[in-house]
């Protein structure tokens, strides 16, 4: 080999040398872009809560609740039968009182003997007797006010059992609110949550598809196999895949709250995450809040009280009840004041009626027995409804316990992912790392980002339940 050639030979080595360095830059910078697109992502899901379309309706939480009072219909008949119950109640009172009715009639009854001479006509209508012994006179007018009472242990009971069955409905009503701002919650914090999901998904695509660019470079270099690329287009492939599950997944989130929003589904919104968390409130209070605040308990007892009321009503039956009945008016031979004879026709009548019960053929006794069974059940009930209620409170303060501590281990494990996925470019882009290394350090961070954000819906779910269970919210 001479001189020249020799020199020719060292200069490609050079020109080789610093066309692979010039790679490895150009890798390590793909590699750097990558993390620093993945930080910004990641700083962009603490910032930013949806992504912000131009003329939507901006929804807070609260306000989301208010809008489905008004669109839900379960709720909205909630509303009727507790507006309903109260009304029954109003009826029942009114009841109890004396009832007032302006009374006007006309008899007329064929009289005994015929009239023949017309003259006297008008005379002998007057003085001949009906033929009816029903009768008071031929020609009759009743014009009076008359006042009627009736006084009864059923009555009275009525009027209790009205009000239990408000009790009754006005804690349905407060299930049906809370129920409906459990379904609203969970839409809301799940279509925050989708949306999240989709920007990490957006952010693993990216990735895979600078990963792929990346693998391509080095293959054209001649630094590793074809292998790498063809495993760097199966992850691009199927986080492009995932991505397309998560977009559809973020859409079938904002359809479904929509549908308790708004009238049009189709309205665009775009939903507003309060910064401000309140802290888990001390067992020994949400307790107290709970019990003290619970509309399944509140139905309960009510719904028990409402069958006793029955039980009271049904035995009511063996009881007499008092009628009392007052007229004042007119009820003669002439629609006046006076009769032609000069008397007064004006005057009243009392009338006093006690109904003693004798014999029924034990259809009271039956009755009763009816009513000592479903009261019987609503006991049962009533003890059912307190053992979940104790049940509810230990599983849903243990939930919300557990998942605010793993909030804090979730964002280190995301943390760590990220770092570890950056260490692990640069090792592959020197050469010390192979393809599944990558591939799996970037499974590693999606899955992990993935995980916190299931974390923090799970602590908001779980908060908002128990807000919820001791009616804060």
């Amino acid at each position: 080999m001479n001189k020249s050639q020799s020199i020719g030979l060292t200069t490609a080595c050079v020109i080789r040398s610093m066309q692979r360095l010039s790679l490895v830059v150009l890798c390590i910078g793909f590699g750097l872009s990558s993390f620093t697109s993945a930080l910004a992502i990641s700083a962009q899901q603490v910032n930013d809560t949806t992504t912000q379309t131009p003329g939507a309706i901006q929804i807070t939480l609260d306000e989301a609740i208010v809008r489905a009072k008004a669109n839900e219909p379960n709720f909205n008949a909630a509303v009727a039968a507790s507006h309903v119950a109260a009304l029954d109640r109003t009826l029942a009172r009114a009841a109890l009182l004396p009832s007032v009715v302006y009374h006007n009639q006309y008899l007329y009854t064929q009289p005994a003997h015929g009239v023949t001479d017309s003259a006297n006509a008008s005379a002998a209508t007057a003085t001949s007797t009906p033929r009816f012994i029903g009768g008071n006179a031929v020609h009759e007018y009743t014009s009076q006010g008359v006042v009627t009472e009736t006084i009864g242990l059923q009555q009275v009971t009525a009027v209790a059992r009205a009000s239990a069955a408000t009790s009754v409905a006005s804690a349905e009503l407060e299930i049906a609110r809370r129920g409906l701002v459990a379904a609203v919650v969970g839409l809301y914090y799940s279509s925050l949550s989708a949306d999240r999901k989709l920007t990490v998904a957006k952010r693993a695509a990216d990735e895979a598809s600078n990963f792929t660019g990346l693998t391509q470079k080095r293959e054209e270099a001649r630094e590793v196999a074809h292998a790498d690329v063809v495993k760097a287009q199966l992850q691009q492939q199927q986080r492009e895949r995932d991505l397309a599950d998560m977009t559809l997944q973020k859409e079938k989130a904002r359809l479904d709250l929509a549908v308790l929003l708004f009238s049009d589904p189709h309205t665009p919104y775009t939903l507003l995450r309060s910064d401000s968390v309140a802290p888990l409130a001390q067992r020994a209070e949400i307790d107290a809040a709970a019990t003290a605040h619970n509309p399944e308990l509140a139905s309960a007892l009510a719904s028990l009280r409402t069958s006793s009321l029955d039980v009271t009503a049904a035995r009511a039956a063996y009881l007499p009840d008092l009628g009392l009945n007052f007229s004042y008016g007119i009820d003669a031979a002439q629609f006046a004041i006076h009769a032609p004879d000069g008397t007064r026709n004006l005057g009243y009548s009392a009338m006093a009626t006690l109904d003693i019960p004798v014999w029924d053929w034990l259809s009271t006794h039956n009755r009763i027995r009816q009513k000592q069974s479903l009261r019987e059940s609503a006991r049962i009930a009533l003890s059912d409804t307190q053992r979940k209620l104790i049940a509810q409170l230990d599983e849903f303060y243990a939930e919300a316990r557990v998942a605010n501590d793993q909030l804090h281990s979730l964002d280190v494990s995301v943390e760590t992912a990220r770092e570890s996925l950056r260490l692990t470019l640069l090792r592959y882009t020197a050469g010390e790392a192979n393809v599944l290394e990558v591939v799996d350090a970037q499974n590693s961070l999606t899955s992990t980002e993935l995980a916190e954000e299931d974390g923090i819906l799970r602590d908001q779910t779980a908060l908002a339940n128990l807000q919820i269970l001791t009616g804060t919210l």
